[in-house]
């Protein structure tokens, strides 16, 4: 594989399109996109847009599939017009979506029909990171796949671990980092929805903490969104929507049980999540599900204002 490999980008989400817009910078990048305005954003850093994901793969070296789910994974891949009709034998499908493990190998098995290589990559950093090529990016591959897919994952990732030799690898781990990140955003919003109550800044409050002992990563990102939240009329910039904790907790909790493992604070994050859905938060930032445990319009007890 040469080092600059042709490369398709199919999804041109929160995720896809940073990371599009990175690698355009760097090689020959053909996306796809069911939103022509994103496919437009796209030729304005240099990269060449597709009206098929099949249109999108069909010079490619590598195809990066970035989509949200499962499902968008089978449409992009086998859908009408889909990528397998134009794959050619040899080359090299990178998964970065959070599917699951049972996802990534059965879309791994039916991928080898067509003597298609696959790498399993969820990426995790979010796309302020993917724009710079400093996302965390966990693999499952054999050594064959993960040569070819190389020189496109270097450049989007700070950290490359390579955890296992089989597609779903990269996934369970993934799942693990899920299963922190769901349980840490909820934990930041019972902070922050008992300190309101409490009568406490919840500012003062983000930014005492999130430099000692209790801080999290998703603490100090998360918590002043959350504090945004109750401050401003507009609800904040969607980071990251809320139904992508549904789908991945859902991962968790289903991998837990097939394992045999209690994820006890796991399944009550997944719960609020499920609340935060409900009331009516899926595509707001995830860090809204706040106002689940502490209404934006309500005046809780003690509050100070």
């Amino acid at each position: 594989m040469h080092q600059h490999p042709r490369t398709a980008v199919i999804g041109l989400g929160a995720m896809g399109l940073p990371m599009a817009t990175h690698l355009a910078q760097h090689l020959p990048v053909t996306a796809y996109d069911i939103s022509e305005s994103r496919r437009t954003h796209l030729t304005a850093v240099g990269g060449t847009p597709a009206p098929t994901p099949a249109d999108a793969a069909r010079d490619a070296d590598v195809v990066l599939l970035a989509v949200r789910d499962h499902p968008q994974v089978e449409t992009a891949l086998f859908g009408k017009h889909g990528a397998a009709e134009t794959l050619r034998p040899g080359t090299t499908v990178v998964l970065t979506s959070t599917v699951g493990p049972e996802a990534a190998r059965a879309t791994a098995t039916r991928l080898a029909e067509r003597d298609v290589l696959t790498v399993d990559a969820p990426v995790s950093g979010g796309p302020a990171r993917a724009a710079n090529g400093d996302l965390l990016i966990v693999v499952g591959a054999d050594d064959k796949a993960l040569e070819q897919a190389r020189p496109v994952l270097d450049l989007l990732a700070s950290t490359l671990t390579v955890v296992g030799k089989a597609p779903g690898d990269g996934q369970s781990l993934k799942a693990i980092n899920q299963l922190l990140a769901g349980i840490h955003i909820a934990a930041a919003a019972e902070a922050v929805a008992l300190a309101r109550a409490l009568g406490l800044d919840p500012a003062t409050v983000v930014e005492t903490l999130r430099h000692g002992a209790a801080g999290s990563f998703m603490f100090a990102d998360r918590g002043p969104r959350m504090v945004e939240t109750y401050e401003n009329d507009t609800a904040p910039e969607v980071r990251s929507r809320l139904d992508i904790f549904v789908k991945d907790m859902g991962i968790v909790t289903g991998i837990a049980k097939d394992a045999h493992v209690p994820v006890p604070l796991a399944s009550a994050a997944q719960q609020l999540y499920l609340l935060g859905e409900a009331a009516g938060l899926a595509a707001q930032d995830d860090s809204s599900v706040v106002t689940v445990l502490s209404p934006k319009n309500g005046s809780p007890e003690g509050e100070i204002r």
